[in-house]
């Protein structure tokens, strides 16, 4: 069975839509439909956060809290969770919530247009939100709002109201209420699969693999949503119809994360924030790389699987994945086959999907080899990469290159497999005459464009760099320079 009714929680009262476009946003929805203002619209592409919700779902019997972008959440994504404006936050007797009464106190709001956004953050960082390896409450809270931007106050007001909101440690109406919250979450009865036809548009929300399967052979033209934080932007910034969407976040195997044998898999439908940990562990300049995509609003709701079907050749997470030997397990129907990531990409935004085929989990092999990878680009924060370099170096006893794998983002129209390079390397002394025959093949096997990002020599120089600096910090580890923390 299916139904085409949207069933969530706005705050705490039961809500249900139908005959609602598949293309409307939740801000839109918001502002326009329930005069809910407090949540702004900035950029409409998830940058600015002025936006920021928190989306709550219910995992294994508890709540989990996520900030994430209304400007690009389509409508039908809130089914079966609960929406918390700005709005919400007041308490049973109208009082403000700490985190508000704390940027009162400390000045920290001048025109006010980014305010609810910071709030939001920051409430969802309040309810366990902190991203993982930030020891310090001023690390965690400079990574909650890393998503949110604000022209008046300079932060430093905003930091010292979040500092003193949640040292004191908060209970607040989300807390009184919880119980509450569990009973109208799993009241919302959302275990038939959502399928809409509205406004000449269609959406659906698969429960299986099959399910999911059936209906992306059947309809091969429709576009895959997990986060919708590229998608979303097709509507807000070029104003495209999308006529056929398939939403894969409800598919349980697609969000399975399994650390056995040697290998990580990955299942397409985790968010940045879901392996974050797990990557982190086993390679600590991946899990920092994660770290930076975005915003936490957007690693809440981006998927690796979202980020490789993309194909953009600046996407962050591929060159990681190619320099680390990734595979892709891929489905279409019954069938599934398995193919090396490099092997996806054919050209620009071309990929070697067959129609109807879609990712299913990315399989990692977790070896002794050092592992490196960079991101260089204008900010820190929120900044997509001029060049990302990814190395993965295995020596022998004696101190050759048994084996090297090298992955570029931002150098080529795909991302790029150095595959000349590593051939310059392998085999030979792992010291400075092989380094400057690499760096040399290096340069003639890339061919960056010139762009609003970076020139081509920046690029090439850049990825010279890089493999330099590779090469010193495993051979003289003393040398290793890290940011792994907000500084």
């Amino acid at each position: 069975m299916a139904r085409s009714d949207i069933r969530f929680l706005l705050g705490f009262e039961p809500c249900s839509l139908t005959d609602c476009d598949p293309n409307r946003t939740v801000l839109d929805w918001l502002r326009e439909d329930m005069g809910l203002t407090g949540s702004k619209e900035g950029c409409a592409e998830g940058d600015c956060g002025a936006c920021t919700v928190a989306l709550v779902d219910l995992q294994g019997g508890a709540l989990r809290y996520r900030a994430v972008n209304a400007c690009i959440l389509f409508l039908p994504q809130l089914d079966g969770r609960q929406l918390i404006t700005i709005e919400h936050l007041t308490d049973e007797e109208g009082r403000l919530h700490p985190i508000q009464q704390a940027m009162v106190d400390h000045h920290a709001s001048q025109c006010g247009f980014c305010t609810p956004g910071f709030v939001m953050s920051l409430l969802a960082l309040s309810k366990g939100g902190r991203t993982a390896g930030l020891d310090s409450p001023r690390e965690a809270v400079c990574d909650a709002i890393a998503g949110n931007l604000c022209r008046c106050t300079g932060y430093r007001p905003i930091l010292d109201a979040a500092s003193g909101a949640l040292d004191r440690g908060l209970e607040d109406v989300f807390d009184r209420q919880e119980s509450q919250s569990i009973a109208a979450l799993e009241a919302l009865d959302v275990a038939d699969e959502l399928a809409i036809e509205s406004h000449g548009r269609t959406y659906v929300a698969p429960k299986s693999m099959q399910s999911l399967a059936t209906a992306y052979e059947k309809n091969s033209d429709a576009l895959l949503i997990a986060g919708s934080t590229d998608i979303g932007l097709w509507v807000t910034k070029q104003h495209r119809d999308l006529d056929a969407l398939i939403d894969v976040t409800r598919v349980p195997d697609l969000k399975r994360i399994e650390d056995k044998d040697g290998v990580l898999t990955i299942g397409a439908g985790c968010t940045y924030a879901d392996v974050h940990a797990v990557v982190r562990d086993h390679w600590a300049d991946f899990g920092e790389l994660i770290r930076r995509i975005g915003g936490a609003q957007v690693r809440a709701a981006g998927t690796i699987g979202g980020n490789i079907a993309n194909g953009s050749p600046i996407g962050d997470t591929m060159p990681a994945l190619i320099a680390l030997g990734a595979k892709l397990v891929l489905m279409k129907g019954w069938t599934r086959r398995t193919l090396p990531l490099e092997d996806l990409y054919l050209g620009y935004r071309k990929t070697a999907f067959a129609p109807g085929e879609f990712v299913v989990e990315v399989c990692i092999p977790i070896s002794a080899s050092e592992f490196r990878c960079y991101k260089i680009s204008k900010r820190f924060d929120q900044d997509i990469s001029a060049v990302l370099g990814a190395f993965a170096l295995t020596l022998s006893e004696a101190g050759d290159v048994e084996k090297i794998r090298i992955g570029f983002g931002g150098m080529a129209a795909v991302p790029k497999r150095a595959k000349e390079t590593e051939a310059a390397i392998l085999g030979k002394p792992w010291n400075a005459a092989t380094l400057k025959a690499g760096s040399a093949t290096l340069t003639r096997e890339l061919a960056p464009i010139s762009d609003m990002r970076a020139s081509t020599d920046y690029r090439l120089t850049v990825a010279q760099n890089l493999l330099q600096k590779f090469f010193i910090e495993t051979t003289e580890p003393a040398t290793a320079t890290r940011v792994l923390a907000v500084q």
